[in-house]
């Protein structure tokens, strides 16, 4: 530390821990005027600076120049002052370069410490820096123990944590494995940087295909969204700029050999590539295939759909345990409901029947509403009157009686009671009747034509 080849050992360190040299200079200086401050007292004014030339540190120690000295570690007599620098005068600070080899034992000590505990900050600062750049990406390693379940993967200059719910099940490993994660996070921690890493992220299965499909590195085909049930199922969708390059073949592969490479280090996950569409209906009928779909209905304000599928195709577009309707959810981001045909049908009818069911509802008016998407009384019951008022035939006297007949039928169905039909009455007589009261009688005898509704 004090000899005068300082200049070899701050290379050799900063080769050797990849520290930068001005950091390490920085870190000499310091511990110097601290083993100075400990030799001399906490008072006297030091510098300490390196020299480049000579190769070494050097600390300078400033007094003042005064006629009488009081303070021997401050202050500096005139005459003394001049066999220094000849020019100086009383009020000037002149500098002293001090003998290093005198600061002792203790001091020495202290310097190696501050020396110690600085290269230790700083070599952990250059391994954050290094990992930070690679958050977001995959490594490789070679798992180093096995610590209550996480794995301790050794990276060369770092340790990483691969902690249990990060792992998949159905996976083991030992000691000596190499091993291959996604660089979850990197946190800064006061014994140095913590690396955590994840075998179960959907962006580590992205990742594996970009290293295994030119296509994607190259910007041609792009990986629009992913999802996972890890060691089991996952689902990616895939879209193409260049319409002479088909996605899903690109990252098949000449026979599956891409896609094979990719599932062989998921250790047999199986994967779906579905082709990504920009019409929402489309693009979850292709994440539910194999199953054939026969009808979708779409809620664009709750973003849920209601996939029809032929009898026969139930099961397949639930998939096994739900595995499969649930990842189309988490790759199209739209809420899934899959019913069957024979199912769908009764619960149309059942609707279509409780609408019928209500005061002052006929076949005509059971009509009008189905066509619209008013398919059940629930339905009926949150529709608000401007919706209904768009119909035919009812105007906002006749949609508000409809609304509240809906309403009270669902309150009567939740405490049990029946819903019992009443005969149509109506508030207001002539030709209003016939627009809000009686839709029915008005088409039997072609006035629903002719005679348009007042609140309408």
């Amino acid at each position: 530390m004090l000899v005068s080849d300082v200049k070899r050992v701050i290379d050799q360190v900063s080769r050797d821990r990849g520290i930068d040299r001005e950091i390490l200079i920085k870190t000499l200086e310091e511990a110097l005027k601290s083993a100075a401050r400990k030799k001399f007292g906490a008072e006297i004014e030091i510098e300490v600076q390196y020299n480049k030339e000579l190769g070494e540190i050097e600390v300078f120690q400033f007094k003042d120049v005064v006629e009488k000295v009081t303070e021997p570690d401050l202050e500096i007599s005139l005459e003394d002052g001049r066999k220094l620098d000849p020019g100086c005068e009383v009020g000037d600070e002149l500098g002293a370069k001090m003998d290093t080899t005198t600061f002792g034992r203790i001091a020495a000590q202290s310097a190696k410490q501050v020396i110690i505990q600085k290269m230790k900050d700083a070599e952990r600062d250059v391994v954050y820096e290094n990992f930070f750049d690679r958050k977001g990406g995959i490594i490789n390693g070679i798992v180093q123990r096995i610590d209550r379940g996480d794995i301790i993967v050794n990276l060369g200059r770092a340790e990483a944590i691969l902690p249990v719910h990060e792992q998949v099940r159905r996976e083991s490993y030992r000691r000596g494995d190499r091993i291959r994660a996604y660089v979850l996070d990197v946190l800064r921690e006061t014994r140095g940087p913590q690396i955590i890493l994840s075998r179960t992220h959907p962006q580590f299965l992205v990742d594996l295909f970009k290293t295994e499909v030119p296509e994607i590195t190259e910007g041609i085909v792009s990986i629009m969204s992913a999802a996972r049930e890890p060691g089991g199922r996952a689902k990616i969708s895939v879209a193409s700029n260049d319409s002479d390059v088909d996605p899903v073949g690109a990252c098949v592969g000449m026979k599956g050999s891409r896609v094979q490479s990719v599932v062989q280090e998921l250790k047999g996950e199986k994967i779906d590539i579905i082709p990504w569409h920009s019409d929402a209906g489309k693009f979850v009928c292709n994440a539910l295939a194999p199953a054939e779909i026969s009808r979708v209905v779409v809620d664009e304000t709750t973003r849920s759909m209601e996939v029809i599928v032929p009898d026969e195709y139930l099961s397949v577009a639930i998939g096994k345990r739900g595995q499969n309707v649930r990842l189309a959810c988490k790759l199209t981001g739209w809420s899934i409901d899959v019913t069957s045909e024979s199912q769908y049908g009764h619960a149309m009818r059942a609707g279509y029947e409780s609408l019928l069911e209500l005061p002052d509802v006929g076949a005509g008016t059971a009509d009008a509403l189905y066509e619209h998407g008013f398919y059940s009384v629930e339905e009926l019951a949150n529709a608000a009157v401007g919706e209904l008022i768009q119909l035919k035939g009812i105007g906002e006297t006749k949609a508000k009686a409809l609304v509240e007949a809906a309403r009270q039928a669902i309150e009567e169905m939740e405490q049990g009671k029946p819903v019992e039909k009443e005969e149509e009455i109506s508030p207001v007589s002539g030709e209003q009747d016939v627009a809000e009261g009686g839709l029915e009688e008005a088409e039997a005898s072609g006035q629903a034509t002719t005679v348009p509704p007042e609140d309408s």
